[in-house]
This record gives C-alpha cells, structure tokens and sequence, in this order.
C-alpha cells in the first residue's frame, strides 16, 4: 500500500459533504460525556462545612450543646474534635454555666467518635457525607481523584494497542459502553472501596473513548477538516461536557442523582453503532481493501458522488494483504527517529497536562460561587480553542504549539513579580495562563496524530497520553508546594511549559502533509535532518530493515 495516495484516492469524496458532516456531528458528540465522567468529581468530591456530631439523646442544657463545640484560630465550630461529652455533661448536671462557672477552653478535646454533622446549604449529600471522609479520612478524597486518573493512564496504554490491532470502531464503542455501565453501577455503591473500583473501571473506559473518537475522525475527514475538528470538534464539545456539569449539579444537590442522570447521554450514544463506520485507512492499513471500498463507494453514495470502478489499486491490496502483521507499544522505540519523536512529545504531553490539570484544579481557590466557578473556568477554554483553530489553519504545528506553549508558560512566571496584594492581577495571569495551555492541548492531538503512521497512530496517542496522565497525577503535589512558597507552582509549570515550548521545535513539521501510514514513512526529527550521516541515514536504513522484518 502506498499511503501518500489514499488523500488522492479519496477526494472524489469532496471535503465536506453530508457524510463528513454526519460522522464529525457523531463523534463529536459521543464526546460529551467525557467531561461529565473527568470532571464530576469537583462536586461529588467536595466537602461541605461539617463539625461533630453531639447525639439527640445526650441530655444536655443548651448552653452547654452549644458550647460543646471548640473554636478555631478563625471563630469558626472546629471540624475535627469536640469537649470531652463526659465531663461536659456533668458540668450540665451540677447546672453549672459554661464561660461563667467553668473555662470551656480548659475541658479537654476528644474526636468526633458520633460522627459528624454537615451543612446541607449547597449538597444535600456528596460522598464526603456518605462515607465520612473527613479529619484522619481525609485523604481519601484526593486518593479518589487520583485512583481515576490511575484508570485512565491504563486505559491510555491499552486501547491505542487493542485499536491498533482490532479497529477503531469496536473499540470506540466498548469503551463508550465501559465508561457508561460502570459509571451507572457508582451510583449504587456501598462503600468508598466499591466506588473507587468501578470509578477506575471508567476511567479506562473515558480516555478509551476520547482517543479513539479523535483517531477515527482523524482518520476518516479529509485534511482541512481535520484542524476544526481537532479543536472545535472534540476539544469543543469535552469543553460543553465541562460547562453542563455545573448546570446538573446546581439542580441536582444529591451525588447520587446527578451520577445517574450523568449517564443518559451515554446510553443515547450507544445506538451511533449503525452510523458511524470503521476507519477506511485502518481497513487499509490491515489488508481489507473491499470492506474499505465498501464504506467508501456508501460516503459517495450518501454524498452524492461517483465512486471510480476501482478506489484502490489492486497492487495497493496486494501490498496490503502481504502486510498484514501486529504492531505494538514496542514499535515507537524501533529506530533512533521514532525513539527521540516520541520521548520529546511525551515530554511535551506530560508539561501541558501538569499546567492545564493544575490551573484547573486551583479554581477553587477563587472566591465565590463553587458553581459559577467552575462554569467559568470551562468557558475560558472555549475562546482559547478558537485561536487554536485558527492558527491550525494557516501556520506551521511548530510554530502554533511552541507558541502556546510559550505564551501560558511565560505568563505564568511573571506572577512571582505581583505583590501579593495584588490578587485581581494574580487571578487575571492564571486565567490568562490556562488560555494558553488550553490552546496547547486542543494542538497538541492533532500534531502528534500527524507525526505518526496508521498502524501506530492509536498506540502513539495512547502512549503520549499515559504520559500526560502521569502528568495529571502530578498536578496535585505541584499546587502543594504554593505552601511553601506562594509562586513556585508557578515557576516550575511555567518553566516546564517554555522548555517544552522550546523542545518541540525540533521536531518534524507536518502541516499540509499526508498522513504517514507507516513506519518508514515517518518524517525525520530537525537535527537528524542537519546531521544526515549520524542520524537520518541509519534511522531511515533501521526502519526500512524493520519494515522489510516484518513483511
């Protein structure tokens, strides 16, 4: 098969008819419910004011239930301890007043061994309340968050290869079906170790369903639509995912009641099974040349078009069928060109995750509105992934991604130089900062998914977003260290952004090229090409050996 030719034997198709139109509004929205599943945790996860619980039966005077409660160093119910009931309670028998008769700063302190209560003003329940994950608890919280997270890092790795090997597709659609069924099943769990086990479950099953959705529509839409729905396709709709969370969440104040109605969007995406197809390239790439006719000579019918007698030429099903083999994670370390293309974009992945993931999570140490917060924070990606559009259009990835890059990044470290009190300007850089990095992951798909050839481009994308999984992970601990000192968090994602900024420019451009289909096809890394004898010439002889290997 000879890859540069299927954009040529495929234009008959046009750009933009009803099919392309159909398949990008399809998968597009399959999309939504990812950022129901990423994110639900803000609200199911947060925790409400709450301090101990004094039991109905203890009878005690009024005074004295109120008094039962320490203050802390800011006036407010302490969350963790109370008076020792006992003593409190004698004091209450002898009808001795707190404050007047006895020192209630003097009593002494024990935990909260009937519980807690919880303000009920914002959630009528969310797991917190559920399972009591306060106080010595606590960490179960963020553990929740990062167990996920662990699920989609598995999920990153496992479904670019079982794609690569079995289809776009199938696995589109398992995966959709993984992270709908297990987020329904949440919704009755039992206990904290019940939850936390199927909420991995779906995170493998929502990161699966986000990569292969990109890789097929990749795939399948012609070059210049691949930009808009790179951006304003996936990207996007993840982004109006984002914004009707806190929509549900303002109406639905039970964790329990929002998860379910989080999962009928999922449900309705299961039928998209009988419209949307498999990847012709994918078919292609494997050998089955008449079943990739067969969805093309539908798309010409459905558009309206001729089909030519013959869409591929038989030497290219020839070529195909004699190539049939089995690619792996392995693969993307095969030759020096392909080893250093991918270390650089996991590098560049693992930077933006940390700041995109870090500034987001931050937002709730903005005033007001946990809701309106959160909404907010959504629709800062929205503008950002319009400029990221644009710039896709018409300049070079090298040129669009170095410069996000470099622009959240830089914005980021003038912050150390804002006096504290100045926290409008402080708050105005960090949102200025996600802009940029916001921009920079909608570009950083599509310019890892053009590098790479069919038969390793979902393992590629799976691989490079395991690394900003890790990434991800990481995110939590680089805010910690804001207690230490205020703007290191943002020093070192700035810095880590600029360099990565800087890094990419040494990869291959692939703007107005064809997708590569395999691995010899592949374009050569900046300072391979400027060092031809060292590098480009034995990479280029490694995968040719290798190609040759494996046929």
């Amino acid at each position: 098969m000879n890859s540069p030719d299927y954009d040529d034997s495929t234009a008959f198709l046009g750009d933009w008819g009803p099919f392309q139109r159909n398949l990008f509004i399809l998968l597009c929205f399959s999309i939504i419910p990812n950022g129901f599943t990423g994110l639900s945790m803000v609200f199911m996860g947060d925790t409400p004011a709450h301090r101990c619980l004094l039991p109905a039966a203890l009878n005690i005077t009024a005074e004295w239930r109120n008094a039962s409660i320490p203050l802390d160093e800011e006036a407010r119910f302490s969350k963790c301890s109370r008076h020792r009931v006992d003593i409190v309670k004698n004091y209450s028998d002898w009808g001795l007043l707190p404050w007047v008769d006895v020192n209630v700063s003097d009593i002494p302190r024990e935990s909260c061994m009937d519980g807690w209560v919880y303000d009920t003003e914002i959630y009528i329940s969310t797991i917190v309340t559920e399972w009591d994950l306060v106080c010595a608890e606590d960490w179960r919280v963020p553990l929740t968050t990062s167990l996920f997270f662990s699920g989609v890092l598995t999920g990153s790795v496992i479904s670019g290869q079982i794609s690569d090997r079995f289809g776009r597709k199938i696995v589109l659609f398992i995966t959709m079906g993984i992270q709908t069924v297990f987020t329904f099943i949440q919704v009755f769990s039992p206990s904290w170790l019940i939850f936390c086990v199927l909420f991995f479950i779906a995170g493998m099953g929502q990161i699966s369903n986000y990569l292969t959705a990109f890789a097929l529509g990749m795939e399948i839409l012609s070059p210049p639509i691949r930009d808009i729905y790179s951006t304003l396709g996936v990207c996007l709709f993840f982004s109006i995912g984002y914004m009707m969370l806190p929509l549900a969440a303002y109406f639905l104040r039970d964790w329990r009641t929002l998860l379910l109605v989080l999962t009928i969007p999922g449900f309705f995406c299961m039928p998209l099974w009988w419209f949307i197809p498999e990847s012709p390239r994918w078919l292609l790439s494997q050998g089955r040349v008449d079943e990739a006719e067969e969805i093309l000579r539908k798309a010409a019918k459905m558009n309206g078009v001729k089909a030519p007698e013959v869409i591929f030429p038989r030497h290219q099903s020839k070529d195909s069928a004699g190539s049939l083999k089995t690619y792996s994670l392995c693969d993307l370390v095969t030759s020096p060109n392909i080893r250093c293309i991918t270390v650089l974009l996991c590098l560049v992945w693992f930077a933006v995750s940390i700041g995109y993931c870090a500034l987001s999570l931050n937002t709730s140490s903005l005033h007001g509105d946990i809701f309106l917060n959160c909404f907010l924070s959504a629709v800062v990606e929205v503008p950002a992934l319009l400029m990221a559009w644009l710039m896709l259009r018409r300049l070079p990835r090298r040129v669009c991604l170095s410069s996000t890059l470099a622009l959240g990044g830089a914005l980021l470290l003038f912050i150390h130089l804002i006096p504290q009190h100045m926290s409008a300007v402080t708050i105005a850089l960090v949102m200025l900062g996600k802009f940029g990095l916001s921009a920079a992951f909608s570009i950083v798909y599509p310019a890892t998914a053009e590098l790479y050839p069919t038969v390793v481009r979902s393992t590629a994308l799976g691989t490079c977003s395991m690394a900003s999984r890790v990434g991800s992970l990481s995110a939590p601990y680089f805010i910690y260290l804001g207690g230490f000192y205020r703007s290191l968090p943002y020093i070192l994602i700035g810095s880590l952004n600029v360099l990565s900024g800087l890094l990419y420019l040494l990869l291959p451009e692939s703007f107005g090229s064809p997708l590569p289909e395999t691995i010899g096809q592949m374009k050569t890394l900046v300072w391979c090409k400027r060092r031809h004898s060292a590098c480009s010439s034995s990479s280029s002889k490694h995968e040719e050996e290798f190609e040759s290997e494996r046929l």
